[in-house]
């Protein structure tokens, strides 16, 4: 994975699809202990928001690829009394081999990207979380051997799960179909994006949840209301109850069809705590294929060996 090193991670229009297939396959190898991938470099994290399986699944994939960790925790630092970004990506440049950010805008992800020469990887932000959608590609791949024309169905809010979701299905060769209320639907940009990369696929966007399950391969769920909008969450759940991934709704879907969640979840929400808990949910694969996935990233994007 050579291509990769020294290179940017902001979105997973980013990657091609082979160096998605390359990283899935080195994710697999490194998983099952075919390869030992070693670097003595360090990692940090800067994290504007909470984090559990981010922040753990980063850290521990870089220990175990030889390397170290910072928290860069933005209350203990200048970050969080103003210091420009242009100032600390400059200096951060100087003391880091790699940086993972998770922000809100996009736009401050750019520019740390744009004024450090380190590679800097998308760890989350209002627009997209690539990494997810990574392990998430990863976990289809083993239950199902191969992604191309496989169907996706995302349900719930148009948010950067979503988005990421999209692009990375469309990149793969996989249908995706994301249904949501018509006022919470993805980004026009991101969908029109995913759109153009689609290769022998669909991307659609439905209000209709049965429909859209119909059959379907995966399915996929987030949060009604992601980080920043808690003060909408109540107001939403009338809403998005349509949504909510249950027996009766997965029953819509393909015999062997499986269940994805990003987490943290709201069981009785978004999902039901029989589905969650259920013989089609891959969800703690899903969570722990997170490490995998990212520890492959790690390593083609440092030129471990």
């Amino acid at each position: 994975m050579t291509a990769l090193q020294g290179r940017d991670v902001l979105g997973l229009a980013d990657l091609s699809a082979d160096e998605i297939h390359e990283l899935l396959h080195l994710a697999i190898q490194l998983k099952t202990g075919q390869v030992n991938l070693r670097c003595n470099k360090v990692l940090g994290l800067l994290f504007y928001k909470a984090s559990t399986r981010t922040r753990v699944s980063f850290s521990v994939a870089m220990y175990q690829l030889g390397g170290q960790v910072i928290d860069l925790n933005p209350n203990v630092t200048q970050v969080g009394r103003g210091e420009p970004v242009v100032d600390t990506a400059r200096v951060l440049d100087r003391y880091l081999d790699i940086l993972a950010i998770r922000t809100f805008e996009q736009k401050e992800l750019e520019t740390f990207a744009e004024y450090a020469q380190i590679p800097i990887i998308n760890a989350l932000t209002d627009l997209e979380h690539p990494c997810q959608v990574l392990a998430d590609l990863l976990t289809i791949q083993e239950c199902f051997g191969s992604l191309a024309g496989a169907t996706v169905v995302y349900l719930g809010d148009g948010n950067n799960v979503a988005h990421s979701l999209m692009v990375g299905c469309a990149l793969m060769g996989m249908n995706v179909r994301v249904a949501t209320p018509s006022t919470y639907q993805p980004n026009s940009l991101i969908v029109d994006r995913a759109k153009q990369l689609a290769v022998n696929s669909e991307v659609t966007i439905t209000d209709d949840p049965k429909a859209a399950v119909k059959g379907a391969n995966v399915i996929y769920t987030d949060v009604w209301a992601s980080m920043g909008q808690e003060a909408s969450a109540d107001a939403r759940i009338p809403v998005f109850l349509p949504y909510q991934v249950n027996e009766q709704l997965l029953s819509l879907a393909a015999k062997d069809a499986i269940v994805l969640h990003c987490l943290p979840a709201h069981r009785g929400e978004e999902i039901t705590d029989e589905v969650m808990e259920g013989s089609r949910s891959r969800i703690w694969d899903q969570a722990e294929n997170r490490m995998h996935a990212q520890k492959a990233l790690l390593a083609s994007l440092l030129g471990a060996d």
